[in-house]
């Protein structure tokens, strides 16, 4: 009986994160990661929470407990990095991230010793990249994609840097960002328990604003200026890391800087290629064959196989390679133009710019909306949204494409919004 409880509180909470835009799978490996980070009781109370931001004084309520204890789980959890606080004019809120970018990583941005962080490693390799169930649906479903690649930017021409939007660039991130905490990078920390790391940087995991404030009060990740996070941008570009952050133009909460071998972003983009799983840049790289030697040096660079040698079909020179792009998959980071010492790769627009989301609740729209969750945005397993949350999900919603409007009317059989898109119509 002991057994089956346990398992239901692991279950509930499994449930209540698959409500996220990007869900989880219910599976055992699932149930067992959880089982390591959280105590039955911690799992069973969680499952009750809101998906949206939450205040203790809803906690308490939700969980009939007097709120000075409801306090004290809250931020116990939020020293353990599986809630996020915020700071915020009616006091603190608290929220439960996704997995990834998330609690998930959130539980490898340190050295811990009140969990086994080699099992927890080998768990979420099998979780992430042998049963893939998680992974498959967090990159490919839908067109809206968790995170866009940012480009290297010294790569960049005088002409190209002018096409160039602020947000497109890490480094503006990076300058304009409220909070900058670096932590330990996820991936790479996985990959070496179980003795498969490259020997990229490791302590170069950026985070930035809300979630970076709430990192660093709570220890998983260190403070750094305007000035380190900068000098770790270069340092991440002289190790050829990919940029990898969250797909939304405002408030940025994570850059990840990526290499091909360890990172899971790249290794979907790999894996998923024909899916589009990670948003690509503005750019794609244009190889001038008159120039290319056929080093290979492209091929050797790029985190995502969309580089090869071919042959250059020259019947004078039989064995010369040149390179070619396959531009399906490729990112457009740009790391093949910084390798390239032959000056034979250059950086071209994409023939159409990728959308990304304003911010997050605008990603959360659209992503709910494409994988058939919208109703899980607006309506809670407590309550109805506020007014003030529901207007901002209706904002979005009223500047998504019509086609997008409609998806979103037939999902959550709303008259409110119903009312709201034909009074927009007529406008």
């Amino acid at each position: 009986m002991a057994h089956a409880t346990l398992k239901t509180a692991y279950s509930r909470l499994s449930n209540r994160i698959n409500r996220f835009p990007q869900g989880a799978p219910p599976s055992e490996l699932l149930f067992k990661i959880l089982e390591l980070l959280l105590s039955e009781k911690e799992a069973d109370l969680i499952s009750n929470l809101p998906i949206r931001p939450f205040t203790a004084t809803q906690a308490a309520k939700i969980w009939k407990m007097d709120l000075r204890k409801a306090e004290n789980v809250l931020n116990e959890l939020a020293d353990r990095a599986i809630l996020v606080d915020m700071p915020s004019p009616g006091g603190t809120q608290y929220v439960l991230p996704p997995p990834m970018a998330g609690f998930f990583e959130f539980s490898m941005m340190r050295l811990r010793e009140d969990i086994d962080q080699k099992v927890l490693s080998e768990l979420f390799y099998e979780y992430l990249n042998v049963e893939e169930d998680f992974i498959r649906e967090l990159f490919t479903v839908g067109e809206t994609q968790l995170g866009r690649t940012f480009v290297y930017e010294p790569a960049l021409s005088n002409e190209n840097a002018l096409h160039v939007l602020d947000y497109e660039r890490a480094s503006d991130v990076i300058k304009t960002a409220s909070h900058r905490g670096v932590g330990m990078c996820y991936c790479r920390h996985k990959m070496q328990h179980l003795g498969k790391n490259c020997d990229a940087p490791m302590d170069i995991c950026m985070t930035f604003n809300s979630t970076a404030d709430s990192l660093i009060r709570h220890g998983v990740a260190r403070s750094v200026d305007k000035s380190e996070c900068l000098d770790l941008l270069q340092e991440a570009y002289d190790n050829r890391l990919v940029q990898f952050g969250e797909n939304v133009q405002e408030r940025v909460n994570f850059i990840c800087n990526c290499c091909g071998c360890c990172c899971e972003a790249m290794i979907a983009a790999r894996r998923f290629s024909i899916l589009n799983p990670v948003h690509t840049t503005g750019f794609l790289p244009q190889v001038c064959d008159e120039v290319c030697n056929g080093c290979g040096r492209c091929v050797d660079v790029c985190p995502v196989e969309a580089m090869a040698l071919v042959s250059r079909n020259d019947p004078h020179k039989p064995k010369q390679k040149r390179a070619d792009l396959n531009e399906s998959t490729c990112l457009g980071c740009g790391l093949c133009v910084k390798v390239c010492n032959k000056e034979a790769i250059s950086l071209v627009e994409r023939g159409k710019r990728v959308l990304t989301p304003v911010n997050g609740t605008h990603r959360a729209v659209m992503m709910a909306i494409e994988r058939g969750k919208l109703q899980n945005l607006i309506f809670d397993n407590q309550a109805l949204w506020s007014h003030r949350a529901l207007a901002g999900i209706f904002g979005a919603i009223l500047n998504l494409p019509p086609v997008s409007q409609v998806l979103a009317s037939e999902q959550i059989k709303s008259r409110y919004l119903g009312r709201l898109l034909q009074e927009k119509k007529q406008v």
